[in-house]
């Protein structure tokens, strides 16, 4: 499997393309990583250093790519964070030309924009752009419940609402949705959840929530499904494998005191998923 990545990268710590590339390696995946910016270290810190990359230098490296005779071999076009509104266009070209070259490759676009404890933390106007230009192209997205709240215009809160939320968000374009941090009311405490729902049907896996927030932890959630889907076509498989390799990951971190992710102590997870979480049929 070839996957065309157009992500951040930072020289430190793991988010977006740096996030995301070496799961997907050690999971047996080409990666091609195109960076949108380059960045000492992830913003949440509330300082970085390096620069955001042009619409227009984005675009070229692809195209360079193209010039290679490469897109036919692409089996997915993956996306996530963006910083500005130049890059839709140009993801949502790549993803033309991907298309054209090989009609079986997909797009799977991680909508970021927000969560429900910090709500919306990207530029105003990208939440509209992902709405209304990038998410009906794409074939798989990955939103949190807060962002498939805003990408529905309703306010999901127990499985019913969120699984009609995702039925909105499929009539958009893409055929496969999963929803991470799915927090139901009537939960049991201490869990938390993600569902993936597509035209074979829904699926729902619990895990504990541990009491700690890793940043780039959704970059790796959204690579690992999209690529899990891509080779199985199985919905519940993709779910049960990231579940478990994410959630490895993240109690690894925790345990270790530290800010950052643990990758790559963590990649025997990725490659041997333990397979501990199982896939509850909900519709």
């Amino acid at each position: 499997m070839k996957i065309l990545s157009i992500q951040s990268a930072v020289a430190y710590g793991h988010v977006g393309n740096s996030a995301a590339v070496f799961p997907l390696q050690r999971i047996g995946v080409e990666v091609l990583p195109v960076f949108t910016v380059n960045f000492s270290n992830h913003t949440g810190y509330g300082a970085w250093r390096g620069s955001l990359i042009s619409p227009e230098e984005v675009k070229d490296v692809i195209l360079g790519i193209e010039d290679r005779g490469i897109l036919p071999q692409i089996d997915l076009v993956l996306s996530g964070y963006q910083g500005g509104t130049g890059i839709g266009e140009v993801i949502v070209d790549a993803v033309t030309r991907v298309k054209a070259a090989n009609p079986s490759a997909i797009y799977a676009c991680d909508p970021v924009m927000g969560n429900a404890k910090s709500g919306c933390f990207v530029a105003p106007e990208i939440p509209d752009l992902l709405r209304d230009r990038v998410v009906p192209v794409a074939d798989i997205i990955t939103p949190n419940q807060f962002e498939l709240g805003y990408l529905t215009g309703t306010e999901p809160l127990t499985l019913a609402e969120t699984l009609d939320s995702v039925d909105l968000a499929r009539a958009m374009g893409p055929s496969t949705v999963l929803v991470t941090s799915v927090e139901q009311p009537d939960r049991p405490e201490g869990t938390i959840e993600m569902l993936a729902v597509d035209g074979e049907g829904a699926w729902i896996v619990r895990t504990p929530h541990l009491p700690f927030k890793a940043n780039g932890s959704g970059d790796v959630t959204a690579a690992l499904f999209s690529a899990h889907y891509r080779e199985t076509g199985s919905a519940a498989v993709a779910l049960e494998r990231t579940a478990s390799s994410v959630f490895d990951l993240i109690e690894l971190t925790y345990k270790s005191g530290q800010r950052e992710l643990q990758l790559i102590e963590a990649q025997e997870f990725y490659a041997h998923p333990r397979l501990q979480f199982a896939a509850a049929r909900v519709r």
